[in-house]
């Protein structure tokens, strides 16, 4: 854990484990999702907007050879000593015939400047097949998976229309760590109707199970989603914090986390055009000043109260 920081960033993880910055490139390979074809649902989840964290270089009409090319000129003039990782983020990144996947993945790695790949998708479209293949290929290059759990909590699941369970994700992640691939959680922190201790119940849940990574970040209501219409009509279901009181309650989560977690990111800021609401207006590294100022204060770090049972939750 980097003793300045007071938690495991992912910025170090990356260093520890190619020996250099790693950068990741996202790559938009059109697939879809069950929750927008109509296999569960076609609404999707109402907080979801692909268009708020796409990168301009990733375009589903090129190759994915084509994005990476892009994307690592894109990154090129601004870091010259870098390593990259394929970051399969769009979308559900599991959710395409097995062959088309294993294409994907393949020219990817194809690139002879790609270290590893990381891969987004839902946990209820993992199937053993896949697992199986993704655990052969973690033993030649490096491979994270990352689910999209967003919340602990069932009722708020339905709520935002996520189509899957708690329960769901549990299983996808001890299926996936069993077979010795790197996985990781992306959570919410904000979802209507979840309190302050919601959000820490939600810490302490998620350290007990085999993550490698975690990745945290406030809720953002973006225009035009079902959630922009939940969020004025049921505001007062939503935790309504400035950029001081969300990093407070960060520094309480990441105190209950389990201290063996890396922490992939904590906060995200999409086009600010597309956001309703939060607006902070603070830059990156501003967040990360915050966050190491909290926890000096506090004489904390990560997983200063990380409780190694469930029980009392």
């Amino acid at each position: 854990m980097d003793q300045l920081l007071r938690y495991n960033d992912f910025n170090s993880f990356m260093r520890r484990t190619f020996g250099m910055k790693m950068q990741k490139i996202s790559v938009d390979t059109g697939f879809s999702c069950p929750n927008r074809d109509g296999t569960i649902s076609k609404g999707g989840c109402t907080f979801c907007s692909n268009t708020a964290f796409t990168p301009s270089y990733c375009d589903p009409s090129l190759t994915v050879a084509q994005q990476l090319e892009k994307g690592i000129g894109f990154f090129r003039h601004k870091y010259s000593d870098c390593g990259y990782l394929a970051y399969f983020q769009s979308n559900t990144n599991t959710y395409a015939p097995f062959d088309r996947l294993v294409k994907v993945y393949d020219q990817a790695l194809d690139n002879k400047l790609i270290k590893g790949l990381v891969i987004s998708t839902r946990p209820d479209c993992m199937p053993d097949y896949l697992l199986d293949y993704l655990s052969g290929l973690s033993e030649r290059t490096f491979v994270l998976v990352e689910y999209g759990v967003e919340s602990t909590n069932d009722t708020t699941l339905r709520r935002i229309n996520r189509g899957h369970t708690f329960e769901q994700a549990v299983e996808a992640i001890e299926s996936t760590a069993a077979r010795n691939v790197m996985v990781g959680a992306h959570m919410i922190v904000g979802l209507p109707g979840e309190s302050c201790r919601d959000v820490l119940r939600q810490a302490e849940t998620m350290s007990l199970l085999p993550l490698t990574t975690i990745k945290i970040h406030q809720l953002q209501v973006i225009r035009k989603t079902p959630l922009e219409w939940d969020f004025i009509n049921n505001n007062d279901d939503f935790l309504h914090l400035d950029a001081d009181q969300y990093i407070s309650l960060l520094a309480d989560y990441i105190e209950r986390l389990n201290p063996a977690f890396v922490i992939d990111r904590f906060v995200t800021q999409s086009p600010k055009g597309m956001v309703l609401w939060p607006n902070w207006g603070l830059k990156s590294f501003r967040y990360v000043a915050m966050l190491c100022s909290e926890l000096q204060r506090r004489g904390t770090r990560q997983g200063s109260f990380f409780k190694t049972s469930s029980k009392g939750l």
